[in-house]
């Protein structure tokens, strides 16, 4: 294997130019990084990221904590961030916080307890009034849909697009007794939930099709919870001549539209001859299940190497420590069987 030296007279650069391009420092031209590129892959260097960590007072490690790591969502979010902190260097290290605020809390303290370099907390039940634990010299990024009214380095979703997405596809296919589960309105918070039940409001509204209060459904996130709901929705609703009482379902998440599809099955409804049904997160599941689930995709890559470009320069002292950024990454509605009749 060679050494670094190895590689900058193969490659014809400085050690210094090797260096930068190992570690991604964007003033290098193009060529000259092909070229150092080139040498690394021809003379099998690796490097040693414990002594260069060492050396420079850092473990090399950062945490991600997630309410649930067994939700599809939380296991596609950790995949991706494995395989680009690795590109990057670092190792990543899963903790879960059962969405409790005591344990999204304590994963802060956690992290510096146990010498992470940084952490990335995937937030439910933290609110306006924490986000000054938020800022500080500890690298934190936050994952989540609630609004703070200062600054914090913060990455989320375009949940109500996503949503208005799904909903004007059901209308588009000519549904219009719409229902969403998984939806909440009147709570006076800013979360997924809410967020994603104004989506699905704005695009009702602007059809003309009037909203039976009923058709906007809380559910648990859970599989077991999602079921739970689905049921309680047909049976508040009934229906009549064995019709189904809605012919649409926007799902907030992928979890519930699968739960969603097997409580139709189980009352003799077809998806989506009878009912079409729309997920949102666009997990792996999706496109295996039968019938193939349409659903809303959130940018997943996006908003990954957003994270760790915030994450990784802070921990690198790249950036001012007060020059904290927002991130919303985009959607875009994936068809799929669940929605072709």
């Amino acid at each position: 294997m060679g050494t670094m030296q190895d590689v900058a007279r193969h490659a014809g650069v400085s050690v210094m130019t090797v260096s930068n391009v190992i570690n991604g420092h964007p003033h290098v031209r193009e060529s000259t990084r092909q070229k150092v590129l080139a040498a690394i892959a021809e003379l099998d260097y690796h490097v040693n990221t414990a002594a260069r960590n060492l050396r420079q007072g850092r473990s090399g490690v950062i945490c991600l904590a997630v309410p649930d790591i067994d939700r599809p969502y939380f296991g596609l979010l950790a995949t991706l961030l494995i395989e680009r902190a690795a590109a990057r260097g670092y190792e990543l290290v899963v903790e879960q916080t059962s969405a409790r605020r005591d344990r999204e809390l304590d994963s802060i303290t956690r992290s510096r307890l146990r010498s992470y370099d940084g952490v990335m907390l995937s937030s439910v039940q933290l609110h306006d009034d924490d986000a000054t634990l938020l800022r500080g010299d500890f690298p934190l990024v936050v994952f989540g849909e609630r609004p703070f009214s200062i600054p914090i380095d913060h990455v989320a979703m375009a949940n109500e697009r996503g949503t208005d997405l799904a909903t004007q596809h059901l209308i588009d296919q000519g549904c219009t007794r719409i229902a969403i589960i998984g939806g909440q309105v009147g709570t006076g918070e800013v979360d997924v939930s809410t967020l994603r039940a104004q989506g699905y409001l704005t695009a009702m509204e602007r059809a003309g099709l009037t909203v039976n209060p009923l058709w906007v459904h809380h559910a648990d996130y859970s599989f077991e919870g999602s079921l739970e709901s689905t049921g309680r929705l047909l049976d508040e609703l009934g229906g009549e001549g064995g019709q189904p009482p809605v012919d649409g379902l926007v799902c907030a998440t992928d979890v519930i539209a699968v739960s969603a599809i097997r409580v139709l099955r189980d009352r003799g409804f077809s998806v989506p001859e009878d009912v079409l049904v729309v997920g949102f997160d666009d997990v792996p599941l999706a496109q295996f299940l039968t019938p193939s689930l349409t659903a809303v995709r959130p940018d997943h890559e996006g908003m990954v190497d957003a994270a760790l470009d915030m994450l990784v320069e802070r921990i690198e002292g790249r950036r001012d420590p007060d020059d904290y950024r927002t991130f919303i990454g985009d959607v875009t509605l994936v068809q799929r069987e669940s929605t072709r009749r």
